[in-house]
């Protein structure tokens, strides 16, 4: 069986109030072409198919557009699409019905009665296993290995098995996330790969924006990555991957196909930070033909940087590049001598390690039930936004 893994494709996402709908179109397009090429047996879209879960009826046609393209451009391809985090699961599956006709599979929320909803089957391929974002408490102890002993019973050909998760897998590379650590990214707890149970043949993630497998798993367990940058700190390929089994109990064989931004983010410099003088100056020397956006990586001390982008802005003034942000940092020493934080700090905190500063500050203690009931209140919060 030959599927096209992708995830994260965010449509709908702004950059700094920047429209990307030219970029997203050309993603999509991308995708398409491969699906031409390629012309696998199956696509597997792991989760955050949109930036946000109430996406503009806009964003909606794009989205719709592009699978009945990506369907035309090989119509015997099953398409099996499962919500992320920024999702909403049951808005997923309100066309459920009519997407069948173009053998598209759209899987929002954890069917608890009715295993056999997640099992999708690719005629004399093999089978997909698709499994939704959903909160640790929300899915049934050994739900994973569940749906593994039940395709097993169905695989009487020995055909190769897909399972589609997206969430957070202990040990994964989460560079370009926001308020990440190793036990949290984006608000999912990270989880160990042993939970995925035993009986896939590969294991399609998606959340994680870097392209990576999971060490330990014998290149099974893998994450496509977003085939577009979603922000700066993301400076690593962005691509799809082509994956290959030939039956139940062999390795995959991947090939990763890299998708084009005609939009790039560029950072100056591009490692590091500059003083705020050098990175005019290399804001001055960036090509005034290259359309790109554009972030600032300034390091100042106790400073303050006044009217500094639209200082930027007039310099790129002609410029087909668009100044989004300066990105202002200050040495650690400095750091720890002060109690300010830039506005850019602040954002870059976790709200939990917010929490327990504000507790400090307090002379409050914080313990383990009180760091329970907030991150309860995080995950009541992240739910009604998925709604």
């Amino acid at each position: 069986m030959k599927i096209l893994h992708t995830s994260d494709w965010h449509l709908g996402h702004t950059l700094y109030n920047y429209d990307r709908s030219t970029e997203q179109q050309s993603m999509l397009n991308q995708i398409k072409e491969i699906i031409e090429n390629e012309q696998p047996d199956a696509m597997v879209l792991c989760g955050d198919v949109y930036h946000t879960s109430q996406p503009s009826a806009t964003v909606q046609t794009m989205f719709t557009e592009a699978i009945v393209a990506m369907h035309e451009a090989c119509p015997t391809m099953t398409i099996v699409i499962t919500a992320g985090n920024h999702d909403s699961g049951t808005k997923h599956e309100i066309f459920q019905t009519p997407w069948r006709v173009l053998n598209v599979h759209a899987i929002g929320n954890i069917n608890k009665e009715n295993p056999e909803h997640h099992i999708i089957e690719v005629p004399g391929k093999g089978f997909v296993i698709a499994v939704p974002y959903a909160y640790e408490r929300t899915i049934p102890d050994g739900f994973f290995q569940l749906l593994l002993d039940k395709v097993e019973e169905l695989n009487t050909g020995n055909l190769p098995v897909v399972m589609m998760a997206h969430t957070t897998v202990q040990g994964c590379n989460f560079t370009g996330h926001d308020n990440a650590s190793e036990s949290t990214v984006g608000g999912i707890d990270s989880i160990p790969h042993e939970a995925f149970g035993n009986g896939y043949d590969y294991l399609a993630l998606g959340h994680i924006h870097h392209a990576q497998f999971i060490h330990d798993t014998g290149h099974r367990m893998r994450y496509s990555g977003a085939p577009l940058a979603v922000s700066f700190d993301e400076t690593y390929n962005h691509s799809v991957s082509i994956v290959e089994v030939n039956e139940h109990g062999e390795a995959p064989k991947l090939t990763e196909i890299t998708i084009d931004n005609p939009h790039p983010l560029v950072n100056l410099p591009a490692k590091g930070t500059a003083s705020w003088d050098d990175a005019k100056t290399l804001l001055k020397e960036f090509p005034d033909d290259l359309p790109a956006y554009v972030r600032l990586n300034v390091e100042i001390n106790n400073s303050v940087l006044i009217g500094a982008m639209e200082e930027a802005r007039n310099i790129a003034r002609g410029k087909k590049c668009r100044v989004c942000h300066v990105n202002v940092t200050r040495p650690e020493q400095v750091r720890n001598e002060s109690r300010m934080l830039t506005v850019q700090e602040l954002k870059n905190i976790p709200p939990l390690e917010l929490v327990k500063r504000y507790a400090s500050d307090k002379n409050h203690p914080f313990d383990e039930e009180m760091e329970e009931m907030f991150k309860e209140v995080i995950t009541i919060i992240q739910q009604e936004e998925r709604k």
